[in-house]
């Protein structure tokens, strides 16, 4: 990704991007922006607003497994101004999901080396733990390349959410 969201470098690697932006509007002028935008006839996003917080998703004609949501919350300042808060990432079904196997890896390779050294001090065979040993850090580097490529299948679509957003706000 050459362009990573807001330009900043650490968003490259990070699988759920987040940005802070900080305005001189109050949070309940910003929270009017968004309604007023996303009941309009002509926005194509699904949306979900929940008091200050916002979710936009990707049309349901364009969503793909690694389709982006845009979480946004808009936080009181002081002086009646407001920061707008977001993360761009995966649906939270896909993110949990993923999280658990990268918890399943985890917690095999701790079982795998308590085996691997209770059968290497008692002097018994040892070669599958080993292996495992060797295999479950694959595997989470698998699961770590396929996140990131997930993130790119979904980029064109964070940028069309975080452009929308922009577009709202006016910057």
């Amino acid at each position: 990704m050459n362009q990573p969201i807001h330009d900043e470098k650490i968003n490259r690697v990070l699988l759920k991007p987040r940005f802070k932006l900080k305005f001189d509007q109050s949070q309940q002028d910003i929270l009017d922006k968004f309604k007023d935008n996303l009941t309009d006839e002509e926005c194509k996003y699904c949306s979900k607003m929940s008091g200050n917080h916002i979710f936009l998703d990707v049309p349901k004609s364009e969503e793909h497994f690694w389709s982006p949501q845009l979480q946004v919350e808009v936080i009181k300042d002081g002086n009646d101004k407001a920061i707008v808060k977001g993360i761009l990432g995966p649906k939270p079904k896909v993110w949990t999901f993923f999280i658990f196997l990268h918890f399943v890896v985890a917690a095999a390779f701790i079982v795998f080396f308590v085996i691997f050294y209770v059968k290497w001090s008692l002097e018994k065979d040892y070669q599958f733990a080993k292996y495992m040993l060797i295999g479950l850090p694959i595997i989470w580097m698998v699961l770590y390349f396929l996140g990131q490529s997930g993130k790119k299948l979904g980029y064109k679509q964070m940028v069309e959410l975080d452009d929308f957003m922009m577009k709202t706000l006016g910057k």
